[in-house]
């Protein structure tokens, strides 16, 4: 697995990881709040590397991407930092795959570069607005009550609130091993970071109609963060997704029930026009 240094919007320093077949088409994924890329060990490792280029990209003030005290409410440096990972790669084409809060950062980039570039994108869990009334109404009451403890600055209500974030994100009860990993690196991620991302005021829904590439839309049934109802919204904006809705599987999905993930996503990118799997 290779480790990248690349420069961001406004400067900013950003962490990816790479693995893969470097001639198939690339996925980029982009983690959720307070996560990084070893969210997706369970896609990295698996036999989506055999065809695939798989880039796993620390957002912008979390994991090992440099962590500045501003910037978070700036959706052209959201946009950047995805140009600058496409650019600084020479990833041709690649599906975006983005988790929870992640979709929310590849609209960012449709917002300021459009979709031309892209081969596809992956909306897994996913939220597209923030801080209006019908932007909270997909979340669930038990998410939206962690958040004051989200931004505390006291260690121990912070840590209380980020494991329930986590117990939130899983249908299948994790491992003690799982769990601590999980909470190191939530930790890690400072406040101020997590309130700049959630005091963002901003609707993305209006690119949704406009969105030509094909898209798969994936959502747990028991997601215990994002309503599935959204799901309904997604698909009549963009009429053309595939959708998976995943059985006895929370907000993330792609951990609860790798297999199947890993299987829908590959088969996704392979039925993209003109793609060889051995380019």
């Amino acid at each position: 697995m290779k480790s990248h240094r690349i420069t961001g919007g406004g400067g900013v320093r950003l962490h990816a990881v790479e693995t893969g077949n470097p001639r198939g088409r690339p996925i980029v994924f982009i983690h959720g709040l307070s996560q990084c890329w070893l969210q997706w060990s369970r896609q990295l490792n698996s036999s989506l590397a055999e065809g695939h280029r798989l880039v796993a990209l620390d957002m912008r003030g979390h994991g090992l991407s440099e962590k500045p005290r501003v910037g978070y409410d700036d959706s052209k440096q959201w946009a950047d930092d995805v140009h600058a990972v496409m650019q600084a790669l020479g990833l041709d084409h690649p599906v975006l795959s983005g988790w929870s809060y992640g979709p929310l950062v590849f609209l960012d980039y449709i917002r300021h570069y459009g979709e031309d570039a892209l081969g596809g994108l992956h909306f897994v869990g996913a939220a597209t607005k923030l801080g209006s009334e019908e932007a909270m109404s997909v979340l669930t009451p038990e998410f939206l009550s962690l958040i004051p403890e989200f931004f505390s600055t006291d260690t121990e209500t912070s840590v209380h609130g980020l494991e329930g974030l986590l117990r939130l994100c899983f249908a299948h009860e994790l491992s003690a091993t799982e769990l601590y990993l999980m909470l190191g690196y939530n930790v890690s991620v400072p406040p101020y970071v997590r309130q700049g991302l959630l005091s963002r005021s901003f609707d993305n829904d209006d690119l949704l109609p406009k969105i030509r590439k094909p898209v798969l839309i994936t959502h747990g049934t028991a997601d215990g963060i994002v309503k599935p109802a959204a799901v309904e919204r997604y698909t009549a904006a963009m009429p053309h997704a595939q959708v998976q809705l995943m059985a006895a599987t929370g907000h993330a999905a792609f951990w609860d029930d790798a297999a199947a993930f890993n299987e829908r996503l590959r088969a996704f990118c392979e039925s993209l026009s003109g793609h060889d799997p051995l380019r």
